[in-house]
């Protein structure tokens, strides 16, 4: 069993900054690609970046610039450092894992629990 956990969300003015992390917990041996998730009230769950193992970021248009996406390997961890927020980036953030080598076995499709992310104008 793998378990995503994110921390680092919260409150937080128009033009400012947060940074969120991701830290993945079990008998990992590997984690392929690693990612981030919005979803607003009333929307669809959107991507928002993801990063490849060997390090290689994709980002939503709407981030692109503003926000930077990470990972420590060694720690199975990604990063989400968010610049210039915007009202519009107020959504619940969820990391994704999208497929999870374990001693045991591979596991698909791995999501943490959200972190409230609010940009007040």
């Amino acid at each position: 069993q793998v378990q995503l956990v994110e921390s680092g969300g919260g409150l937080v003015q128009a033009g400012g900054s947060l940074r969120l992390s991701c830290a993945a917990s079990g008998s990992i041996f590997s984690i392929n690609v690693m990612g981030w998730y919005r979803q607003a009230p009333g929307k669809q769950r959107e991507l928002v970046a993801t990063i490849g193992s060997g390090g290689s970021p994709n980002y939503a248009d709407s981030v692109k610039g503003r926000f930077t996406i990470s990972r420590d390997n060694a720690k199975n961890t990604v990063y989400l450092q968010m610049n210039s927020l915007k009202p519009e980036d107020t959504a619940v953030y969820y990391c994704n894992a999208d497929k999870v080598v374990t001693i045991a076995r591979v596991i698909v499709g791995s999501w943490g629990q959200g972190t409230q992310v609010t940009v007040s104008s």
